[in-house]
């Protein structure tokens, strides 16, 4: 059964180190980057490597988004930013959703032939002047980007695809970028379940398996960023609101977070926060160290089942006509 870490590895291939790092419990999934792929072909021996190391198998995940954010580009559709979706929204909403759902599609369809289980897509962030999410964003406005992000997810489901909307519970209300600061948001609760909220509410639980949280902080709510934080992951994301799937940590490496523990430390408390997974991203000597010390609060029963729900279903790809014609509409606007 899955642990609760999610780590990156160096190479285009596993050398021996990674193999023995791989092969511990408390590892539960795999996140590739650019660096880990040259081709479609050495992506697919890749992920079977990984694939053979452990029974059941360690997920693998990839952010594979569209736009800024596509790790994989050689031999994979170039897919549109987010923001490109939301705009063409405004000119014919119709077209847009069409897009979208397109966009889940080609995005599922490409990553599941070379052995990738999951995106950590559709942002779901509200659009803003975030440094770190701009035109990742579909729209300024929360029913239009519960709507466009729903049919991406619709899309992935289709391909038989797991999502994962993140980030929970948004980044627009700050200007920084967790990945080098932290980011305080002063709204309060009753604020956020007023804007940022709204897209969580009701979501399609068919379309969204899971989510991912954020690492801003919002003292008004609590003295520790999202991803740590019990009253919002446990309180409002799994209590009020309901959500019943996985939830995952952005990367507990990010410079977000560097003042309020080492990295076992984080892994911990994002855990003991709500946390079903938590990344651990660019640091081998981090991940050695989170594992040396066998600190780690177990993985609940609860929690395996909902993390066992990311394996892609063993349903068919779309037939190549259905996905050259998603793949002619997503040109258009790449």
């Amino acid at each position: 059964m899955p642990g609760p870490l999610m780590v990156s590895i160096e190479g285009l291939s596993l050398d021996a180190s990674t193999r023995t790092r791989l092969s511990q419990a408390e590892i539960g999934g795999v996140i590739l980057f650019s660096r880990n792929f040259v081709s479609p072909g050495q992506l697919a021996d890749l992920t079977s490597e990984i694939r053979a190391l452990r029974s059941p198998a360690l997920l693998i995940a990839v952010d594979q988004e569209g736009g800024r954010v596509q790790r994989f580009q050689e031999g994979f559709t170039s897919l549109p930013a987010m923001g490109v979706i939301g705009e063409r929204y405004d000119a014919d909403p119709n077209e847009a959703l069409t897009l979208a759902r397109a966009t889940g599609i080609v995005l599922a369809s490409e990553l599941r032939r070379s052995g990738i289980d999951f995106s950590f897509a559709p942002v779901v962030d509200v659009g803003s002047t975030n440094r770190a999410i701009g035109t990742r964003a579909f729209h300024r406005d929360p029913n239009v980007v519960q709507q466009l992000a729903l049919r991406v997810a619709e899309g992935m489901t289709y391909c038989g695809m797991r999502s994962v909307a993140k980030h929970f519970p948004g980044h627009s209300g700050v200007l920084e970028d967790p990945h080098h600061e932290l980011p305080r948001d002063e709204r309060t609760l009753d604020m956020l379940r007023q804007h940022d909220l709204r897209i969580y509410e009701n979501l399609d639980l068919e379309f969204i398996t899971g989510i991912m949280s954020c690492h801003v902080c919002f003292p008004k709510i609590d003295s520790v960023p999202a991803s740590l934080s019990h009253r919002l992951l446990t309180g409002e994301l799994r209590t009020r609101i309901g959500f019943k799937g996985p939830v995952f940590s952005d990367d507990l490496m990010m410079g977000a977070l560097r003042t309020f523990g080492d990295p076992g430390a984080l892994t911990t408390m994002a855990i003991e926060a709500g946390c079903d997974m938590v990344l651990l991203c660019n640091s081998d000597s981090a991940t050695d160290a989170v594992l040396g010390a066998r600190s780690l609060p177990p993985l609940s029963e609860s929690a395996r089942a909902r993390l066992e729900k990311m394996r892609p279903e063993q349903t068919g790809l779309p037939s190549s006509e259905t996905l050259e014609q998603a793949r002619r509409l997503v040109r258009n606007y790449a």
